[in-house]
């Protein structure tokens, strides 16, 4: 509800002020403690995991030893559901109450009618999917099974690409699992004076730039992505990503992108970091002693869609692909594919 609404309610509502830097935290060990069972887990934000049951068998004895293992990974409070695919197992743990200690098992033959009464609404767990589910309650489509039901020709010529993942999914199919690199944490924490204003905010960001420049982990290689962090003198924390346009090393460069962001801190700092969260290539640059225009053009524009995937997923860099220009229908004379990087 609003929080409005909230405190008119509960008049003594205790307001908790968010802590995205210890959930990040609390999740990454988490994390930590499921790969320390043998699984291989994605996960694309804090509370919901995947991993893959079938190489685990013979370690834990069964899937049923393997849900046990991960059972005690993370806790009686965890929801555990295991199916053929990510999405039927997201939608078991669902069916799952909240510390019941026995896991919602589908087999592989009871994917779809397992499926088929549940609302398409669930389709929304998926980021490519947000807007698909409204469409098909105005179509009158309720259900996964209704959906399923539907031809593939007819979901293509609608929806494109999303109508046909959702249709996989719904019929118990899903995109190959996508683990989690191991994380390397390369960053450092300052303490800030009382009542630190932009100046020494500034003096703060060049300090904390230098050492994580110094750090050994780092190993001459340029810096993609960093993160600043906050924790404020009044309890909670703040954090924002940022992606560089070009991956550099240099500490003006990095600077000058990360202090408007260090200046939109939301309440009064007791301490401040950086961290780095994604590397890129090694730190010399010599696309300088490269004379032809078409070299520089390509390197320019590999690092844009590199840039691009950084920020916003791999299906951010696309390209059309004619494939029936003289069709009638617009959704049939072109498609999107992947766009290669140049040099690929």
């Amino acid at each position: 509800m609003q929080l409005g609404e909230a405190l008119a309610r509960c008049p003594d509502l205790r307001l908790v002020p968010p802590d995205p830097e210890a959930v990040r935290s609390k999740w990454s060990a988490l994390l930590d403690r499921l790969e320390g069972i043998g699984a291989a887990a994605e996960s694309d934000r804090a509370g919901i995991a995947w991993f893959s049951a079938d190489g685990l068998h013979g370690i834990h004895g069964g899937l049923e030893g393997v849900l046990r293992a991960a059972r005690g990974a993370l806790g009686p409070g965890a929801r555990l559901g295991a199916a053929p695919s990510r999405f039927a197992a997201y939608a078991a743990a669902l069916q799952v109450r909240a510390r019941a200690r026995r896991p919602a098992i589908v087999k592989r033959g009871e994917v779809e009618r397992f499926l088929a009464p549940l609302g398409v609404s669930l389709l929304r767990s998926r980021p490519e999917l947000q807007a698909l589910p409204e469409v098909l309650e105005r179509l009158g489509i309720r259900t996964l099974g209704e959906l399923a039901a539907l031809p593939s020709r007819a979901m293509a010529e609608r929806f494109g690409h999303p109508g046909l993942l959702a249709l996989d999914l719904a019929r118990g199919r899903d995109t190959p699992l996508q683990p989690r690199r191991p994380p390397e944490p390369v960053g450092e924490w300052l303490e800030l004076p009382e009542a630190a204003l932009g100046p020494q905010l500034e003096r703060a960001l060049e300090l904390l730039i230098a050492r994580v420049l110094a750090r050994r982990e780092r190993r001459g290689r340029s810096v993609r992505a960093l993160a600043v962090a906050a924790r404020f003198v009044a309890g909670g924390t703040w954090r924002v990503s940022v992606t560089l346009r070009q991956a550099s090393a240099d500490p003006a460069r990095l600077g000058l992108v990360l202090t408007p962001r260090l200046l939109e801190l939301p309440a009064p700092a007791e301490q401040v970091g950086l961290e780095v969260e994604a590397f890129g290539p090694p730190a010399h640059d010599q696309g300088r002693l490269l004379e032809e225009r078409g070299a520089a053009r390509r390197a320019r524009l590999g690092e844009a869609i590199r840039q691009a995937r950084q920020a916003a997923g791999p299906d951010a860099a696309m390209r059309v692909l004619d494939v029936d220009p003289d069709s009638r229908i617009p959704e049939r004379r072109a498609v999107l594919a992947p766009f290669e990087e140049p040099g690929q």
